[in-house]
């Protein structure tokens, strides 16, 4: 398991757990980011806040937030 923050861009991610407040979880769970969910990072340059694609949207995240986003990366 790792951080969302160090999936690079064009990377696959389940998510595991999300590390953080009450109100960082509900935040993060109305915008669809939940236990099991894929994310795939569609930009990541460390200098600004991380793009995902996450159901059917995409979502710009800051990097603090993409920190206590816990994901595994599928087995190739």
């Amino acid at each position: 398991m790792m951080p969302l923050l160090f999936l690079p861009a064009g990377r696959t991610g389940t998510i595991k757990d999300i590390a953080g407040g009450k109100g960082v979880r509900q935040k993060l769970t109305r915008m669809g980011f939940v236990r099991g969910a894929v994310v795939d990072v569609v930009q990541n340059d460390n200098r600004g806040p991380l793009m995902v694609s996450i159901g059917e949207g995409k979502v710009a995240i800051g990097q603090g937030v993409a920190q206590k986003i816990l994901v595994e990366e599928p087995v190739d």
